[in-house]
């Protein structure tokens, strides 16, 4: 009886619990809602304290800080792009890690390191919103909100002392926002000459790593002690204020910014040959600079005279001495008609010593490519390069107060440097075609002209070379509206500034914005530089 009892005990239980539940499902099925409503979406503002507090840690930068643009165009992008640019970060990172790994092996003697496997997983990273900073230097400073959680997995297999060692590094999270500024903004692709990073706050950094496949981060404390040390060795990089710079054009090259002062003096010339059929020839020398827009520089002319002596002196402002070179050209004068070529050379200035004079006589060629025995004269000529001193000029360059002139400073000659950037707020009284006229020490130099603009933009730069710093002198700045070809109404003035020069010798660099006189808003921006050779 006990069995039948047993057996009959759970047949009525598993028609109890199949008819319980058939009834609950039917009773669900019969009192369910048929109508559900549509979820009420609130602004912020309607939301109360203990919603905010509980969603405001997953609301992006855009939406916290005004000033935080959306970016969800960039997102999309990484997205569709993403398995192109992992493999391509990769390749580039494996690219430099081996002559580090290279390097590393002989200075510990370890028999090998493998990258047995190296993937940043299918997880983008995700920009939660971007500042842009706006300044009057040639830069542009950006500080993107970045959060990566990827999949990522890094093997590396490790030889030393007969032992192989497995060591992976899986499921890396990464939060930070990085200032980024991409300076200074050049003519030439990619548009700027360096990146500099740094952090405003310490970086989030989490991952997985594992031992012969043991996770090593389960191990009592070990995972605070990575952390804290990952954090260390990143804040010691590039933790405000501390700085990563990463060079992407050389700046000389890419500015063509100038290095040195290049003194030719022609001194005398020997046994010319005769160009003209009557009497001797007039000569004189022409002097061009390779790579240089400017017009080309003339001696005196010496009539009827074979064996000129001019002791002539002219300076030449170098950006690229490596390249760059100073052609020579004889010319016969001729009052009526084309002047005769009586010879050339040239002198490359990687063969001048930097500081040291250097007195050359040089053959004159009928032209560079022609070998010929026949003799077109010599030319004496004597030079000197001299380059600026770098560590005289500085590189960031803030709001400073106006100071005076060091007792010391340097008597020496150099370059003085006029960057005319942009206007605002012009207005003439018939036309705004505005250019600017730069008068210093008697020579006018003026920029293009820009039709029909309030706020023109020129970025044009003019070198006055100097025998001794301008620290008693004055530069006068003028803005002039130019009349349309047609036009009954002449050239106006929209405002002039003149400019204390003792600031520029002082502090090396100023980079100001002035306001015009006799103008009602009128603004214009000018960058100056003193270069000491």
């Amino acid at each position: 009886m006990g069995f039948v009892d047993v057996v009959l005990g759970l047949c009525g239980f598993g028609l109890g619990l199949s008819a319980g539940i058939a009834i609950g499902y039917c009773f669900f099925i019969y009192f369910r809602r048929s109508h559900v409503k549509e979820p009420k979406i609130r602004p912020l503002v309607e939301h109360d304290t203990q919603s905010l507090e509980r969603i405001f840690p997953e609301i992006p930068l855009w939406v916290k800080n005004p000033d935080y643009d959306r970016i969800d165009w960039l997102n999309k992008f990484l997205e569709l792009m993403w398995p192109h640019l992992e493999k391509a970060i990769c390749r580039t990172a494996e690219q430099v890690a081996r002559p580090i790994i290279a390097e590393n092996i002989v200075k510990y003697k370890i028999s090998s390191v493998e990258l047995e496997a190296f993937t940043l997983g299918s997880q983008p990273p995700t920009f939660h919103g971007m500042k842009v900073y706006t300044t009057e230097e040639k830069e542009l400073i950006i500080e993107p909100s970045l959060k990566w959680a990827g999949n990522t997995n890094v093997l590396v297999v490790v030889k030393a002392y007969g032992l192989k060692l497995t060591v992976q590094m899986v499921d890396l999270q990464f939060f930070a926002t990085p200032r980024i500024t991409l300076k200074p903004l050049v003519p030439s692709f990619p548009c700027f000459a360096k990146i500099l990073v740094t952090l405003i706050e310490k970086p989030y950094i989490d991952f997985g790593l594992k031992l012969m496949g043991a996770d090593l981060m389960a191990i009592p404390g070990l995972y605070r002690f990575v952390q804290e040390t990952i954090k260390k060795q990143i804040a010691n990089m590039c933790l405000w204020p501390r700085t990563l710079e990463v060079p992407v054009l050389d700046i000389t090259k890419a500015l063509k910014k100038p290095v040195g002062i290049l003194h030719v003096k022609i001194l005398r010339a020997y046994k010319l040959r005769k160009k003209d059929l009557i009497g001797k020839s007039d000569p004189y020398v022409k002097l061009k600079l390779s790579d240089d827009k400017l017009p080309s520089k003339k001696t005196s002319v010496k009539h009827n005279n074979l064996n000129p002596e001019w002791n002539e002196e002219f300076k030449f402002v170098i950006k690229d001495p490596e390249n760059q070179h100073v052609e020579l050209n004889v010319f016969d004068w001729e009052q009526v008609g084309k002047h005769n070529k009586m010879g050339m050379n040239i002198i490359r200035l990687k063969d001048l010593t930097p500081n040291e004079s250097k007195t050359l006589t040089l053959d004159l060629l009928k032209n560079l490519e022609a070998e010929s025995d026949k003799s077109y004269g010599q030319l004496i000529v004597e030079l000197l390069y001299k380059p600026f001193k770098e560590d005289e000029i500085p590189q960031d360059v803030g709001d400073k107060e106006a100071q005076k002139p060091h007792d010391d400073t340097p008597s020496g000659g150099g370059l003085f440097v006029v960057i005319v950037h942009e206007a605002q707020d012009l207005e003439g009284k018939h036309h705004t075609n505005p250019y600017v006229q730069i008068t210093f020490r008697g020579e006018k130099k003026k920029t293009r002209y820009i039709k029909k603009s309030r706020d023109p933009r020129w970025e044009e730069e003019f070198q006055f070379v100097c025998e001794e710093p301008p620290t008693n002198d004055k530069m006068h700045v003028e803005v002039f509206t130019r009349p349309p070809s047609i036009s009954i109404h002449p050239k106006e003035s929209l405002g002039y500034v003149t400019i204390n020069l003792a600031d520029v010798v002082n502090n090396k660099r100023t980079n100001e914005r002035y306001h015009l006189i006799d103008s009602k808003n009128g603004r214009i921006q000018i960058e100056l530089q003193w270069r000491t050779s």
